[in-house]
């Protein structure tokens, strides 16, 4: 690849950082749904290792630091995203339990059997669902819970428009009974299976985007990746608000049951 490509590339991946910096969550998801996960979960002690992978600027992270004891790490190829993480959790005077770093989920900076409990809230993807649940495994403890949010469709069948879109986007989408046999088919015990309310995509993702996406546009005037990224955005808002019936973030919860 000539470097022109190269620094076009980079520059979107800057421009997409910048703009989702600019927003609490990185994805679809609230603090209920972060505690009603957690209440899933148990044996965390002062000792407890967890990490969080895709943590982004870490809304989800904070939520759990204040809810549950142990040592969290978040995890992030952005270093932008943990700039603002570690910073978050100075504001919340939680830096000497949280603490994040750069790296990636392919290979997160983890002994075999370390971690008592993986979160991952809308980044599983990244690498696949099922890719990442084999991978993860390892890290954790005998016993040890993995909790992760993963899109997923609600019917067998679906508008075309709709399904065209994330096949494209994420060919690994698939029903909630097939991702929870991916769950068990690696090892784990599913423990609870449920469904992001509507409010997690509208109240906490796409509703504060507006103000941003206005800021962003200003800011990038004349700039055509800029524009089409939100106009990329803003679809997939629409498409949220006409076929939110057929698919949505689920939440999958397991445990690992052997070593």
């Amino acid at each position: 690849m000539d470097n022109e490509n190269t620094s076009i590339h980079e520059f979107d991946f800057d421009l997409i950082c910048e703009y989702f910096s600019s927003v609490e969550r990185q994805g679809p998801g609230s603090p209920e749904v972060t505690m009603k996960a957690l209440g899933f979960i148990g044996g965390l002690t002062d000792t407890a290792r967890i990490a969080d992978l895709g943590c982004g600027t870490g809304g989800q992270t904070m939520v759990l630091a204040e809810n549950v004891p142990g040592q969290i790490t978040g995890l992030d190829l952005f270093p932008e995203f943990i700039r603002l993480f570690n910073r978050n959790a100075e504001q919340r005077n939680l830096q000497g339990r949280v603490r994040g770093v750069v790296g990636s989920m392919e290979q997160p900076p983890f002994q075999e059997g370390e971690l008592d409990l993986i979160w991952s809230e809308g980044a599983i993807y990244n690498i696949g669902f099922e890719h990442g649940l084999n991978e993860w495994r390892k890290f954790l403890k005998k016993g040890g819970y993995i909790a992760v949010t993963e899109v997923s469709w609600f019917t067998d069948e679906r508008p075309a428009e709709i399904n065209d879109f994330w096949m494209d986007a994420y060919p690994e989408i698939d029903t909630i009974p097939n991702k929870v046999a991916q769950m068990q088919k690696a090892g784990y015990l599913p423990v609870s299976t449920f469904v992001l309310p509507e409010n997690c995509w509208t109240e906490h993702f796409y509703q504060p985007q507006v103000e941003a996406q206005e800021l962003f546009l200003k800011k990038y005037a004349g700039n055509k990746t800029a524009e089409d990224f939100i106009a990329n955005q803003r679809h997939e808002m629409h498409l949220y608000d006409k076929y939110k019936d057929f698919y949505g973030y689920v939440f999958y919860i397991g445990k690992k049951i052997s070593s």
